[in-house]
């Protein structure tokens, strides 16, 4: 019988020769992943389950990456990091990325593969919805609640639905206003916020193959915001340089069957897709950047997992390149390798640091999730009245940012700082 690439990884790890769509089957698991918003309440139910004392399945395979809330005064942040760093010490946890040391990493979703964690063909399951960014790598990868994370941690398995695949296939050459963000948006505008529940959004197509690792990351990134159960990509030998350069252990990459059935098919030509946003206050409200050019902004916010990578403010900064920004414009690095990388790099000879201190953005904050989940009243970029945003962020609904009031517009890095020069919302092309 013909399989999916979902269903083929999902196979292997059941331990069985054939699975399909509606199959209900035990998972071995590779990676569990958990951070300080949902840590301590899998560590909760773990020892409840389990007992005090108990030890987690396999110290190696447990990721700890706190980054949501750190940066920030409020005591009760800093109570769950330091529940998690105890946890950490007494089950002696291979890899646990402590705040305030030098382990410390940044945003989740960016800083697993970055440190190796991700590998084709394999399980990852983590406390967070856009788990299934790693799906970028040839990975299955999917969020999941307390109640999962905390089982996986002490059996090491999990019991899940094998999803329907739909398949989207991007073909035609990507122009280089064009990214990851505007051809996810287009599709999740297109079937809805709920088009793919529970489905594993398969993306494939020569344009797909053209992006890089991180452009593939902020595809799979969305999957979810069309309610989908994973993100995936095929491996190929983009894949491999990727995997290979953070990480020396061994994999086994998995391919779906050509003729392998699916739940649906759409396909686009990438040459024939426009910069755009997704208007408040969800993700499915697609619209082309050219069409929206009368709505003035109060800010520009690039960063987030989806927007925070340094193939992000590259494109960020040959926009801004000799520009002035119009509006507040935050940056905030997903990861302490891309505020380095954003250091070393250059556009023309000249630094990214100077291009952004040239075009009067705000001082660079320090790597971590930031304003993209609200957070406390101290977090750099959060919003506190009516303010109109555009950000390169993940969701736009009331309240993401901080205010319930602000106003969200989701936009590629491109968009993001054409706007912010433009002080409305802009067609990067405008710039190019």
């Amino acid at each position: 019988m013909a399989m999916t690439l979902t269903e083929k990884i999902l196979a292997r790890a059941a331990g069985k020769r054939v699975v399909g769509p509606g199959d209900n089957v035990w998972v071995e698991v590779d990676i569990l992943l958990t951070h300080d918003v949902c840590g301590p309440g899998t560590i909760g139910v773990f020892q409840r389950e389990f007992g005090n004392m108990a030890k987690v399945w396999d110290p190696s395979k447990v990721v700890i990456i706190p980054d949501h809330y750190i940066f920030t005064a409020d005591e009760k942040a800093h109570r769950n990091v330091d529940t998690l760093r105890d946890f950490a010490q007494y089950q002696k946890l291979a890899y646990f990325y402590d705040p305030g040391t030098p382990t410390y990493k940044g945003v989740c979703h960016v800083a697993l593969p970055q440190t190796g964690h991700v590998r084709p063909g394999e399980v990852i399951f983590g406390t967070d919805s856009h788990t299934c960014t790693h799906g970028a790598l040839g990975a299955f990868a999917t969020g999941i609640g307390n109640t999962d994370a905390g089982f996986i941690m002490g059996a090491g398995k999990l019991l899940i639905k094998v999803p329907k695949t739909m398949r989207f296939t991007v073909n035609g050459t990507v122009p280089p206003y064009l990214m990851g963000k505007d051809i996810i948006l287009k599709i999740i505008g297109d079937i809805g916020f709920d088009g793919a529940s529970y489905c594993a959004m398969e993306f494939n197509g020569t344009a797909i193959r053209q992006l890089s690792i991180e452009e593939r990351m902020t595809i799979c990134n969305m999957a979810i915001e069309a309610g989908a159960k994973n993100g995936i990509i095929e491996p190929d030998e983009k894949t491999f340089e990727y995997v290979k350069a953070h990480t020396n252990k061994p994999f086994e990459a998995v391919y779906g069957d050509a003729d392998a059935p699916v739940d649906s098919e759409r396909t686009y030509d990438a040459s024939t897709l426009e910069p755009c946003v997704a208007e408040p206050h969800v993700p499915s409200n697609y619209a082309l950047a050219r069409e929206r050019n009368d709505v003035k902004l109060d800010r520009s916010y690039i960063g987030s997992c989806t927007g925070g990578k340094i193939t992000d403010f590259l494109a960020a900064a040959r926009i801004l390149k000799g520009h002035k920004v119009a509006i507040p414009t935050f940056l905030v690095p997903a990861t302490v390798e891309v505020a380095e990388d954003i250091i070393k790099s250059e556009i023309d000879g000249k630094s990214l640091i100077e291009i952004f201190a040239e075009a009067g953005c705000e001082d660079i904050a320090p790597p971590s999730c930031a304003a993209c989940l609200g957070g406390p009243e101290d977090t750099f970029g959060r919003t506190s009245g009516t303010e109109t945003v555009i950000s390169t962020t993940n969701r736009n609904f009331p309240g993401r940012m901080g205010s319930k009031q602000s106003r969200i517009y989701l936009a590629s890095p491109l968009t993001a700082a054409a706007s912010a020069i433009r002080g409305r919302i802009t067609d990067p092309r405008e710039f190019m």
